[in-house]
């Protein structure tokens, strides 16, 4: 999504560089290894001073997801030594998260959030909580895109009852994605569906496991691909499935739109921003097998009801989720609260 937002804003004429490689992640509250990081932070924070002074300092500090684990240390320091617009895109709070290092991370947070000209929010969730939690914050919403171009070029000839889904294979939500996947297809066995899967990770020999009982021909594992690559498998098959555990929102989704797929995915977190349920996909509650096999079921059984979800798929992200419409309400924020900044 960085990358994204990088070419939408260069694409919308503003100049974009990337100020510092800097990684600020603490992974647990304890505060080990952070003294470095501070130290390092401190360091950025008098290199880019000086390049500045030098050279001139740009119009803003556009921070891209701080939340407790990796909080910005280094742009609210430089937006007050040169007075420059703070702007943060997918900042997130969680109130269950206060504990420890990770507590400071977030009073530092929020600070970053109240005091920005504008947060930039990609699902209304995003923006509710940070709403909640900090209410004197200014927020807008973007849409999240992809650049459709390699997706929109394939012609989709999708092979019947072929499924397909995209993801690493690493442990937590995308390894709990796999076991509902595996679970809910275990209860189809009557349909002649196949099952094209795209990731790898250091637990692929994990997820093969979970569908070796069901194997017998139907799951072709594909590995790594590139974007190409994985453009072409989903021109060749008919259904995206990818339960989505814990997704924020999960460009794959719309990648398998663009090209010519509906889905068929959890209705959780942020994936109902980009999965329209009963247009262009069917979401089901969170956590429920039989619901989720239920869906994949209708799909697999309606092949008119398919093709009406496909065509209003690949629709829905031209007409919502591209990245020159996301260049355009990227270009109208930062105009509209640049001038704002306190």
């Amino acid at each position: 999504m960085a990358r994204l937002l990088i070419a939408a804003l260069r694409q919308a004429g503003h100049e974009v560089a990337v100020a510092s490689q800097l990684r600020s992640f603490s992974s647990a509250p304890d505060g080990e290894g952070r003294a470095a990081i501070e130290q390092a932070a401190r360091a950025e924070v008098e290199r880019l001073s000086v390049l500045w002074q030098a050279g001139g300092a740009p119009d803003a500090w556009f921070c891209y997801h701080p939340y407790y684990k990796a909080p910005d240390l280094i742009g609210p320091e430089l937006v007050r030594r040169f007075g420059l617009a703070y702007v943060t895109a997918e900042a997130s709070y969680s109130q269950r998260r206060n504990q420890g290092l990770w507590a400071d991370n977030q009073a530092r947070l929020a600070s970053g959030v109240e005091r920005a000209a504008v947060n930039i929010c990609l699902t209304r969730r995003d923006r509710d909580g940070l709403a909640a939690a900090i209410p004197t914050g200014r927020y807008a919403l973007l849409q999240p895109f992809i650049d459709p171009a390699a997706f929109l070029a394939v012609d989709p000839r999708p092979e019947p009852h072929a499924l397909v889904t995209v993801a690493m294979m690493r442990p937590g939500d995308k390894m709990e994605s796999y076991r509902m996947l595996a679970a809910a297809l275990g209860r189809l066995r009557h349909r002649p569906w196949t099952l094209t899967v795209v990731g790898d990770g250091a637990l692929r020999g994990e997820v093969e496991a979970l569908f070796s009982d069901i194997d017998g021909g139907r799951i072709a594992w594909h590995g790594e691909r590139d974007t190409a690559g994985i453009a072409a498998v989903l021109g060749a098959s008919a259904i995206y499935a990818w339960p989505g555990t814990g997704e924020a929102y999960g460009l794959a989704y719309l990648e398998a739109q663009a090209a010519g797929l509906p889905v068929v995915a959890q209705a959780v977190a942020g994936v109902p921003e980009v999965v329209r349920h009963d247009v262009t996909g069917l979401l089901t509650p969170p956590g429920d097998v039989a619901a989720y096999a239920a869906a994949l079921d209708r799909l697999l059984a309606d092949e008119a009801l398919r093709q009406d979800m496909a065509r209003a798929a690949r629709r829905f992200v031209v007409e919502d989720c591209a990245i020159n419409r996301a260049a355009l309400r990227l270009d109208e924020i930062l105009r509209r609260h640049i001038g704002e900044r306190p």
